[in-house]
């Protein structure tokens, strides 16, 4: 059997082609590189064509690409995620080069299988020569098609299937009617999913190597631990509308690895300073202070390591288009680092 392969990636064979011919579209997400915060934009594909409709949100900001230093995703606390998938507007001519695309591609593709040029004609022929005549080009400036998209990164995952609509005309000034339609505040939680934020890399002293009972105190730099933000745009189909999501580092919780172990203070959670930073260098002459960040061994960690897990949460809001703006959930972003811990040897004389 030919498979029928459309752009962004799909090789469907069989039924599977069908479906995907009468679905509303899937997004390419390019949520960027997780490499480095770049202040370039990234559109999450960008264009029609092929079988696929493409978003048209772009995000500059803090969303990765370009330099050497490490960042992460942000992971939301709580039972909340971002949208996957999402309703945006597109022009009369926008939507109708998608269908004439989609139906030319399908029908002249090697070997096609008749039942799918069948659904890629009953698609075109409902816009073109049926329930709506081609495309509603008498009444273009009257209204927009309103088109199904979803993150490439998510599109296999169920929330990505309840944008189910297939495409559909909105007057100017009318309410799309559906959950998801593409607000400011969408926008914000799109912004949410390309955050890239600083690697959770610890300064300890003493470094990576400690000794059983010695406080050990640690600190991130206030210079790399600062806000972030990305914005996400839309400008399309009549509809221009931005929204800015902005983290703010707030604490930072150490978890030593093992349950033989104290913190500091006893809860782990290190809160910021006035100045941006978490916790305070260590200084010659304080090694009998209790550090304001910090953790003591217990015992040795014998032949191997323990595996500090040092976790920054960031507070999340956001501003839009005509003042819109709020908060959404807090974000974490963590890693670990080796900790040998050695015994303190005493000398007999």
């Amino acid at each position: 059997m030919r498979s029928v392969t459309l752009r962004g990636g799909w090789f469907v064979t069989g039924v599977a082609a069908t479906a995907l011919v009468l679905a509303p579209g899937t997004a390419f997400a390019d949520k960027g590189g997780n490499n480095a915060q770049g202040s370039g934009k990234a559109q999450t594909s960008g264009g029609q064509g092929g079988g696929a409709i493409d978003s048209l949100v772009t995000f500059s900001g803090s969303t990765g690409g370009g330099g050497k230093a490490k960042t992460g995703n942000v992971r939301p606390v709580g039972d909340w995620d971002p949208p996957a998938c999402w309703y945006e507007p597109r022009t009369v001519d926008q939507f109708g080069k998608y269908v004439e695309d989609t139906y030319n591609e399908t029908v002249n593709y090697p070997g096609q299988h008749s039942y799918a040029k069948t659904a890629v004609g009953q698609f075109r022929d409902k816009y073109k020569d049926g329930e709506y005549k081609d495309y509603n080009k008498d009444v273009a400036d009257e209204g927009n098609w309103w088109v199904a998209v979803r993150d490439e990164d998510r599109w296999m995952e169920p929330e990505a299937q309840i944008c189910d609509e297939q495409p559909f005309w909105v007057e100017n000034g009318d309410d799309p009617g559906v959950p998801n339609a593409v607000t400011p505040q969408v926008l914000a939680e799109l912004a949410y999913n390309r955050l890239q934020l600083p690697e959770t890399e610890v300064t300890l002293a003493p470094e990576a190597n400690t000794k059983v009972n010695l406080p050990t105190w640690a600190w991130l730099d206030k210079a790399t631990f600062k806000e972030v933000d990305v914005t996400a745009e839309l400008n399309a189909g009549g509809l221009n509308i931005q929204a800015t999501t902005t983290a703010k580092p707030v604490s930072l919780k150490l978890e030593p690895g093992t349950a033989d172990a104290e913190t500091y203070p006893a809860s782990g959670e290190c809160v910021i300073n006035d100045d941006g930073s978490i916790g305070e260098p260590y200084a010659k002459g304080k090694a009998d202070e209790t550090p304001p960040c910090g953790l003591r061994y217990l015992r040795s960690s014998g032949d191997g390591t323990f595996k500090l897990q040092a976790t920054v949460t960031w507070e999340i809001s956001w501003t839009g288009t005509g003042g819109a703006g709020g908060d959404l959930p807090d974000g974490t972003f963590g890693a670990d680092q080796e900790i040998t811990v050695q015994e303190i040897q005493s000398v007999n004389r």
